[in-house]
């Protein structure tokens, strides 16, 4: 149980190492291709649970998928990728199991094409992260159009559970948008981070 007093968005709770990804990581600007990759492979494993059992399991999906290496991924074994069903550090779902294989195959294909991951997610947002002034948690959105167009375009490329909440809610964790609370106390400096962002 954290035992200060700042003021955070609602969501996080008071665990520890939830108030830890939001004091630290979500909001903030993602540059990085492979970063970008394994943050949308896990909001997808999020569907239909919460993120805080996802963020648990980080690390155990970094250890099983290759540290996130879409090359790597591809070239597992059939023998590997069946014993990933059985391994307790993962969302044990078949169809969740076998997306991030997919969307491995997705990526290395933009990659083949000439399109670098980071440089085609982030022209959804035209290459700058979007700055909100909520002030509540119900003013948040679910999804905007810009999830939809992702979302689209990113299952017309092959990925999948890309729907346009778990695309919203990557952008909002890779820093695309900054939907911080307004007195948060993360707003300010994760706003001058998205003004200084360049990819």
């Amino acid at each position: 149980m954290s035992q200060d007093h700042l003021s955070r968005c609602g969501w996080c709770g008071d665990s520890a190492d939830y108030q830890a990804y939001h004091d630290h990581v979500w909001g903030r600007p993602v540059a990085a291709s492979q970063e970008l990759f394994e943050k949308l492979c896990l909001d997808g494993q999020q569907a239909g649970l919460s993120w805080i059992t996802i963020l648990r399991k980080q690390q155990g999906y970094r250890d099983a998928y290759c540290q996130f290496d879409p090359a790597a991924i591809v070239q597992m074994p059939n023998q590997q990728r069946e014993k990933l069903i059985e391994n307790p550090e993962i969302i044990r779902n078949k169809l969740k199991i076998k997306s991030i294989f997919q969307n491995a195959e997705a990526y290395l294909r933009l990659q083949d094409e000439g399109i670098d991951f980071n440089q085609y997610l982030w022209s959804f947002s035209d290459g700058q992260p979007r700055i909100h002034r909520w002030q509540q948690l119900s003013q948040v959105p679910v999804y905007d159009d810009v999830a939809e167009k992702m979302s689209k375009a990113l299952k017309k490329r092959g990925f999948n559970f890309v729907g346009p909440t778990i695309c919203y809610a990557f952008m909002q964790a890779v820093g695309m948008v900054n939907d911080h609370l307004v007195d948060c106390h993360c707003y300010a400096d994760v706003c001058q981070q998205a003004e200084q962002f360049t990819l």
